[in-house]
């Protein structure tokens, strides 16, 4: 399926690993323009240089998305490089789940927080697109009751919000707002990865929870995302679209 990418703009924040790297890469494999940005330099750097090798136009920043200048000098760079911006996608993560102060202030901050100031900052170059997308990771933990419920989970879930109304207050502009929440996702190096190896009766607890007896892939998220910041996908706006293996058992209407 051609999902009419090629040639636009899109920004991915947290691009450089895990489910961010793979929009990234879904988004350069139809041709799309991307602006990513991650903390990492080392991260950044080889990210940016293999998907170049690939023929990807293709621009890595090193970025903090807590600082809210940064996030407007990163957007505004990117509409001058790429000659416009028509998708964002916010989907960087603090990944504070401890219930402790500084992990409300970083999930606010950095989850929700980096969210609102991504779209606020590129509103303008959206509002001058064709094709406006605005897409926001949140997370099943937004979504029901888990052991990441607290600051990770209480983000998560004023995301879906944030994106809904904005579905609703942008539909008249030709903008459109969707969330996508990811089940559990292994890859190297990940969060998972980590709990594997650190806390394993937590790891086989998560694995026993999914009908499906495994965990999802970095690139079953991206796919989503890239289909709901497409032209193809035109009539879905305030959607929050579950990839999670059925992990969920609650009904969403």
């Amino acid at each position: 399926m051609d999902l009419k990418l090629e040639g636009l703009t899109a920004l991915v924040t947290g691009g450089s690993r895990g489910i961010g790297r793979a929009i990234v890469e879904a988004f350069v494999a139809e041709g799309t323009n991307v602006g990513f940005c991650a903390r990492n330099a080392d991260g950044v750097q080889a990210a940016e240089e293999s998907l170049t090798s690939e023929g990807g136009n293709v621009s890595g920043t090193v970025m903090d998305v807590g600082d809210p200048s940064a996030i407007i000098q990163w957007v505004e760079d990117s509409a001058v490089r790429f000659g416009g911006i028509d998708i964002v996608v916010s989907n960087v993560s603090a990944l504070a789940i401890p219930d402790t102060d500084e992990n409300w202030e970083a999930s606010l901050n950095v989850d929700l927080m980096g969210t609102v100031r991504l779209v606020k900052a590129a509103m303008p170059y959206l509002e001058k697109s064709e094709a406006a997308s605005i897409v926001a990771v949140s997370s099943v933990s937004g979504r029901e009751v888990d052991f990441a419920s607290g600051p990770y989970g209480t983000a998560k879930s004023a995301i879906v919000a944030y994106i809904q109304g904005l579905a609703y207050q942008l539909a008249g502009k030709g903008i459109r707002a969707n969330t996508v929440s990811p089940g559990n996702t292994f890859f190297p190096g990940g969060v998972w990865d980590n709990i594997k190896s650190g806390n394993p009766d937590l790891f086989k607890f998560a694995m026993d929870l999914n009908p499906t007896g495994r965990m999802g892939r970095p690139e079953e998220m991206a796919a989503g995302v890239v289909f709901m910041a497409s032209p193809v996908s035109s009539f879905t706006t305030g959607a929050n679209l579950l990839i999670d293996g059925a992990l969920t058992r609650g009904i969403q209407f």
